[in-house]
């Protein structure tokens, strides 16, 4: 076949493959272009999925007369006129594709109005443009786009479209999008002549949490926190979910960057991580977020749908929005009004390591002469906590009353099961995972050590020879400067095997020979263990204080339980265990009385 110029329409319809996917892909485009156009209301009615119509109307500029058939022409556009503007793009839309794409596949018409008019003007097609003149037409000032029968002339298209309600349920949740990219804009959606989503605009801080709440639900508000950080040239706002409210699926991430809703790997990665530490590998975190920059500091122009972007300083802007999440979920505390209950769904809890029983753990309050001192079994019941001073003891009980009311996880009462503390507070009744949350504190505490200069090793009496195949041996080799820093010194002792010298003191007892075959073994996180040696070290440490922590049926003294939940009142991000799971609980006064009928 020899090389010939593809037919405008034929061109169109291939450009339509990569901009109009399916109903909800018109909806953006139009949406996007009425936005653009200064639009605040915005109108949209679908009726059978979006595939019998499509019709978007807003109050924005609207299009002159001269200029209405130009808009259905490819690559015409009033957005960028020059290689410098397609360099700080600060619109929606500027390709010149979207409308000559959808006509191309569907019975279209478009009637606008300026101010200055006295009336609109229309113009219609199906498959192309009519061609002649446009035709007068009533019409406020502002826009209209009918799209109805979308893909009647590509059946084939069509075919892969789902079933009406599956359609719709795109356009509700794009709208949903689209309403959290523009607080001031009112939107209104019908759906078969049923109106199904109403937002006024949302002028001020209460109102924008309402159009949170309605989009994203109560419960997502609730468990949120807000956010606004700025240095660099970059803003960052919006909301993040606690790591409580984590959900099975990414259905509540919503990300922005200059008003444009994206899925950017790159800001993904950088959340993951900004999650890392507190949340599950199975479980997925829930946020709202706008990343504002100068418009000449993203590349917008990589993707058909522009739904992917790029940025000139890629590594300061993942940075930047790792830090502001990271440091906020840091800064979070046990607080009781806005942390698990047990009428919630908790998330399942992850499958625990294989440990060696631990024999030896300590762990203590700061600034406080209290310790949590775990000894080696014996048949009688030694004590595990280490009393303090008489002194210290008489302030401690003349401080009590008011130690209760500043503390957020209250006092201990029983340990249940050799699992759970059972404590009282203001709130009601919390219950601990006394392994999880001992697991928090001794990691945040290696963190602390390590970034002070390292964790301190403690010689072993006899040095241990551990045997590992020849690339393991390699990899633990080579990171030997790193494993130092983390307590853990090792030589090479052949080429299958390591001595292990020196370990940090809570694991001179256990079986420091299998946490090193575990940190270059099959059961790794991550196909290159020591790739990012930062992550690396944090492994380390996260097997490091699963291993120490206490186990289940150790007894815990009540001094002991209290000592470990004021350690978490000071832990940063106590709330979670290593593995994502929850350390706490608690079931509120008003649920317990509702539980056994009082006041009734």
């Amino acid at each position: 076949m020899s090389i010939q110029i593809l037919p405008d329409q034929l061109i169109n319809q291939i450009a339509a493959g990569e901009v109009v996917e399916r109903p909800a892909a018109v909806v953006k485009e139009l949406v996007e272009n009425s936005l653009d156009a200064g639009g605040r209301q915005v109108e949209i009615e679908v009726e059978q999925g979006g595939l019998g119509l499509v019709r978007v109307r807003d109050d924005g500029a609207g299009i002159p007369r001269e200029q209405l058939a130009l808009a259905l022409q490819r690559h015409a556009t009033s957005k960028i006129a020059s290689l410098q503007d397609l360099e700080s793009v600060a619109s929606l839309g500027f390709r010149g594709e979207a409308l000559p794409s959808i006509l191309s596949v569907s019975r279209f018409s478009i009637t606008s109005r300026t101010a200055r008019d006295a009336h609109g003007w229309r113009i219609a097609g199906a498959g192309a443009a009519e061609g002649g003149e446009p035709q007068a037409a009533a019409h406020p000032p502002g826009t209209t786009v009918e799209v109805r029968d979308l893909f009647f002339n590509t059946p084939a298209r069509r075919k892969f479209m789902r079933a009406e309600s599956t359609e719709y349920r795109h356009i509700d949740q794009l709208a949903r999008r689209l309403a959290l990219a523009r607080f001031d804009l009112r939107l209104g959606l019908r759906h078969n002549g049923r109106r199904t989503l109403e937002l006024p605009p949302a002028t001020d801080a209460g109102a924008r949490e309402s159009r949170i709440g309605e989009v994203c639900g109560a419960e997502f508000l609730a468990n949120a926190v807000a956010l606004d950080e700025s240095r660099l040239g970059f803003r960052l706002w919006g909301w993040v979910a606690l790591p409580g409210f984590a959900r099975a699926q990414p259905d509540l991430q919503f990300l922005y960057v200059n008003g444009r809703m994206v899925r950017d790997k790159l800001l993904g990665h950088a959340l993951r991580r900004a999650y890392a530490d507190v949340l599950h590998s199975t479980r997925y975190p829930a946020f709202v977020l706008f990343l504002e920059l100068a418009p000449a500091a993203v590349d917008v122009n990589v993707h058909p749908a522009k739904s992917e972007v790029r940025f000139r300083q890629s590594a300061q802007v993942h940075d930047f929005l790792f830090g502001c999440v990271h440091q906020l979920l840091r800064r979070i505390r046990p607080e009781p009004q806005q942390h698990h209950r047990v009428e919630l769904h908790l998330p399942a809890a992850p499958a625990e390591p294989t440990q060696e029983p631990l024999r030896y753990a300590a762990a203590g309050p700061r600034g406080g002469s209290a310790h949590l001192e775990i000894r080696e079994p014996a048949a009688s019941a030694w004590p595990l906590y280490k009393a303090p001073d008489d002194s210290a003891s008489a302030a401690a009980a003349a401080d009590a009353g008011v130690a209760v009311a500043q503390q957020p996880l209250g006092r201990a009462l029983a340990q249940l099961h050799g699992v759970f503390i059972l404590a009282e507070s203001r709130q009601g009744l919390v219950l601990v995972d006394a392994h999880a949350a001992h697991e928090r504190v001794l990691y945040e505490r290696y963190k602390h050590q390590l970034e002070a200069g390292g964790i301190p090793a403690q010689a072993l009496l006899v040095p241990e020879i551990v045997r590992v195949g020849a690339a393991e041996a390699d990899s633990l080799e080579a990171q030997r400067e790193e494993l130092s820093h983390l307590g853990l010194v090792i030589d090479r002792a052949g080429p299958e095997s390591v001595t292990l010298r020196a370990v940090p003191p809570l694991l001179a007892r256990t079986d420091p020979g299998a946490l090193l075959r575990a940190l270059c073994g099959e059961d790794s996180e991550s196909e290159d263990h020591f790739g990012e040696v930062l992550d690396a070290q944090h492994r380390i440490l996260a097997d490091m204080a699963c291993r120490a922590a206490i186990k289940a049926n150790r007894r815990l003294s009540l001094p002991e339980m209290d000592a470990l939940l004021r350690d978490m009142e000071h832990t940063e991000l106590s709330g979670q265990c290593n593995h994502g799971r929850p350390t706490w609980v608690q079931v509120a006064v008003e649920d317990l009385d509702r539980m056994f009928l009082r006041g009734r």
